[in-house]
């Protein structure tokens, strides 16, 4: 059985299939923030979306991280060591990329077990 969440007419925010779940990329609503802000932003909604499904931060499997500037990669990993716990890090990437929209400065994908 796949389950759907948020399905809209391109994409659904997650992905639900046996006991795993596929996260849509995350990015901030509030785009005034620099990267650590929109990367705090981002990764609530993850563990909102996470939550919704029976899952958390410490099922993440992997993650990928895409920044519109690597050079903000410190900035980004400010945020996502505060938030991520220790001994439960995933496999992770982090590449530079053009995003959807300039204003967008971090997006994260991840996949996450449910069990």
């Amino acid at each position: 059985m796949i389950q759907r969440l948020d399905t809209g007419p391109r994409m659904s925010e997650a992905v639900v299939h046996g006991q795993t779940v596929y996260l849509a990329g995350q990015v901030a609503q509030d785009t005034s923030r620099d990267v650590q802000g929109q990367t705090l932003e981002v990764l609530a909604s993850i563990d909102s979306l996470l939550a919704r499904v029976g899952s958390d931060k410490t099922r993440i499997l992997q993650a990928t991280v895409y920044l519109a500037d690597i050079a903000t990669f410190a900035e980004m990993n400010a945020a996502w060591d505060a938030w991520v716990p220790q001994g439960h890090t995933p496999a992770r990437a982090t590449v530079e990329a053009k995003l959807a929209t300039p204003a967008y400065k971090v997006e994260i994908v991840v996949v996450a077990s449910i069990a």
